[in-house]
């Protein structure tokens, strides 16, 4: 995961952050019994800490999604 806090995701616009956050939801709420994804969001405006989750938490997601395109198959145009 990244931690480098100048090393981080940008998604372009509020659809791809959306994209991104769906394809960890699950997984963080499985993992952090008794909260939610939401909730650490919530807390990102005030810790550092969670800021920090929330950041490689779309780190990963971006990478999922980067698998995901990869192994899309490519058209080829005739």
């Amino acid at each position: 995961m990244l931690s480098n806090s100048h090393d981080f995701i940008r998604p372009a616009d509020e659809a791809e952050r959306a994209y991104l956050e769906s394809l960890v939801r699950v997984d963080y709420d499985r993992s952090h019994p008794g909260e939610t994804f939401d909730d650490m969001k919530r807390r990102c405006s005030f810790s550092r800490e969670d800021q920090g989750l929330y950041r490689d938490w779309l780190a990963a997601a971006a990478m999922r999604a980067e698998g995901a395109r990869a192994s899309e198959p490519t058209s080829i145009a005739a």
